[in-house]
């Protein structure tokens, strides 16, 4: 672990990290939404720790009609179990999955023409490490994929 990321060194700030591109998971973004939209989509994406216990808000600002990209993230997931793509304008919150392997995504529009945001939310220790982990293990023993996963947000 960096010290820099210790919640004692974040607590009472608001940190970007990864700034100018060099976040990890820029790829895997661009080639999900690429597929989703059917189309080459490239993300601009800076993140933001705070100074709370879990849980991840992206925000990811898109080309493309909001509509359009709203529509095509509900098709996409409207199977997923724990994608909840949620009605068009309404951003994500973190507090709204705390503790659950949801996640929750927003669409709304920019006031930008042909410009979209769309807004993630997940709990990095439910749905991020262990959570996923155990999704895994389900898919790899022909269990459920939902096993043991389908509990309840913890808010308030």
């Amino acid at each position: 672990m960096k010290e820099n990321l210790l919640h004692a060194e974040l607590s009472e700030g608001t940190h970007p990290y990864a700034a100018g591109g060099t976040h990890r998971h820029l790829g895997e973004f661009d080639q999900e939404f690429s597929a989703v939209l059917g189309r080459p989509v490239r993300v601009q994406f800076t993140p933001h720790l705070l100074p709370m216990n879990r849980g991840i808000l992206a925000s990811v600002y898109v080309r493309g009609e909001p509509q359009a990209v709203h529509e095509a993230l509900a098709r996409r997931y409207a199977g997923e179990p724990f994608l909840h793509v949620l009605p068009f304008g309404t951003v994500a919150s973190t507090r709204s999955i705390r503790g659950s392997n949801f996640v929750h995504i927003g669409v709304v529009g920019d006031r930008l023409p042909g410009r979209a945001v769309v807004f993630a939310a997940l709990d990095n220790l439910a749905k991020g490490s262990s959570g996923q982990a155990i999704q895994n293990a389900n898919l790899m023993l022909g269990l459920p994929e939902t096993e043991g996963l389908m509990l309840a947000p913890m808010f308030p």
